[in-house]
């Protein structure tokens, strides 16, 4: 059955408006939906309603709300990945995996190594354009609740912001000589809120991996081989995910 999205503001007891531009481009003009016909809409807190076309405008479609379902139940562990921004389009591959993968939350990076460099401009154009992606990827993989996409962080900053935010803070790197394993660090533990750093091409400085071990940051390995920024995200949020349902 189609899905799609709502944010909250517009679902009553009764019936949900689409108005958004790409939704209603989606239903009306794509796939052409006409009344009664089924859909299913989930919001921000992770609710699915099974709903039927009722009234086609031309800025808004009302469709009328059969059934709702509440999300399952708490998941054991959300995970957040600041990944550093990487060249040309790899960021939107990064947000739609990590969407797919289930990742609660996701952080553009900015540290010393990090080539793109965006102004507040194409920051915010950046940011709706991740959202949009998101969206897409959770409807896609049948995801009930989008990720945050935080605005784009400096490593300083979010450093300080995650003080005391997560239970467990780890950063990837080829760097330090005392570097624990994924699976040594999950396998004795239950951990709920977990903050995990993705560097760029060629790593993080030493003084950034000084400050994020300072910080409370455990370095960990993800083996011999030298992976790219896509692919370590890839890697670290499906172990954490094979992890959690284990």
């Amino acid at each position: 059955m189609h899905r799609f999205y709502s944010p909250s503001q517009n679902i009553t007891s009764k019936q949900i408006i689409i108005d958004d531009k790409s939704e209603l481009h989606h239903l009306k003009d794509v796939l052409r939906l006409e009344s009664n016909d089924k859909v299913i809409v989930f919001d921000d807190e992770g609710n699915e309603y099974d709903c039927l076309v009722k009234n086609i405008f031309k800025k808004k479609v009302v469709l009328e709300i059969k059934s709702k379902q509440a999300p399952s139940g708490k998941e054991r562990m959300a995970l957040t990945v600041a990944c550093a921004i990487p060249k040309k389009l790899k960021m939107d591959e990064i947000i739609d995996k990590l969407t797919q993968l289930g990742v609660a939350r996701i952080i553009p990076l900015l540290t010393e190594r990090v080539i793109v460099r965006l102004d507040k401009a194409k920051e915010s154009l950046k940011t709706v354009r991740w959202q949009k992606i998101a969206m897409a990827s959770a409807k896609q993989s049948h995801r009930s609740k989008l990720p945050i996409i935080d605005s784009v962080r400096d490593m300083k900053e979010l450093l300080l912001i995650a003080k005391d935010s997560f239970d467990l803070k780890l950063i990837p790197t080829l760097l330090d000589s005392k570097r624990k394993s994924l699976k040594e660090i999950f396998c004795h533990s239950n951990y709920r809120n977990v903050l995990v750093f993705i560097g760029p091409e060629g790593d993080f400085t030493q003084e950034e991996i000084d400050l994020a071990i300072s910080s409370g940051c455990i370095p960990v390995s993800l083996g011999k081989l030298v992976l790219r920024v896509e692919t370590a995200c890839i890697a670290v949020a499906s172990f954490i995910r094979l992890y959690e349902n284990s």
